[in-house]
């Protein structure tokens, strides 16, 4: 176990449909990860931006982007996540998938379909959460509009020690991302982790970045603002325990369960 996990979070101004384009900028932007890196971050959709012709530009699991994950992997000797446009049994789902450097991948659909955006015209929900181990932290990805809803977020027991955000959030509803993150550290104590791109996608939607990390009090460690860029930051596995310890609102949790 290792108290100290050090993440880089990859906040990138994504080509529009143009997988081969993202992928090689993404590379380039990795290379300038320092060698202590444990886990590596990538937006939402990373490899297309949010598009909506999704089963045009959706792979098999093993295909192009998933095979060039697991190279950064190996390559970083690094677990690396973002979600990504998947085509399965004719079903389209955006999913994320947590890389190891040896390659073994656990996967997580997006529950939380934005209608109003169409994603639920072009994609299957998905229907169970992931918490995936990696150096004796537990780890709970999500995707963008998950982050609206705290019931799927819900860390009572606690059963996970980071929080990831994976997202494509648009400018103008950025104060409420913001409070979202930080009401979702908070609620369930725990270190959470929120990657956002920049730039303008092929629709004129913009967004301003605002990638960051938040401890369990809901205090921003650090962030980054419009500009692409890497955010690297240091997250202390004893630090979160003692909070807990000292402080352990979860034994007061109510209790209830999720129905599908």
């Amino acid at each position: 176990m290792k108290d100290i996990l050090s993440v880089c979070l990859v906040q990138p101004d994504i080509h529009w449909e143009s997988p081969e384009a993202n992928r090689a900028e993404l590379e380039e932007m990795l290379s300038e990860t320092n060698d202590q890196t444990d886990l590596i971050i990538l937006p939402e959709t990373f490899s297309t931006g949010f598009t909506s012709k999704a089963k045009e530009f959706a792979e098999p699991m093993n295909f192009n982007t998933h095979k060039w994950m697991k190279q950064m992997a190996a390559r970083h000797n690094a677990a690396i996540c973002g979600s990504l446009l998947i085509l399965e049994d004719e079903n389209v789902f955006n999913r994320l998938l947590f890389v190891k450097p040896d390659g073994e991948t656990s996967k997580y659909d997006k529950r939380h379909l934005f209608s109003m955006g169409n994603e639920g015209k072009q994609f299957t929900a998905g229907q169970e959460a992931m918490t995936v181990e990696w150096h004796g932290w537990r780890i709970r990805p999500l995707i963008c509009y998950d982050l609206r809803f705290p019931v799927w977020s819900r860390n009572t027991p606690v059963h996970y020690d980071i929080g990831i955000y994976v997202t494509n959030w648009p400018e103008p509803r950025m104060e409420v991302y913001n409070t979202l993150l930080k009401a979702r550290a908070i609620e369930n104590q725990t270190y959470i982790l929120a990657t956002n791109r920049v730039g303008s996608d092929g629709t004129g939607i913009n967004y301003v970045g605002e990638t960051q990390a938040i401890d369990a009090k809901g205090t921003i460690i650090d962030k980054l603002q419009s500009n692409p860029g890497l955010l690297q930051v240091h997250l202390s596995k004893i630090a979160l325990e003692e909070f807990r310890e000292k402080f352990p609102v979860s034994k007061d949790a109510d209790s209830f369960s999720l129905e599908n």
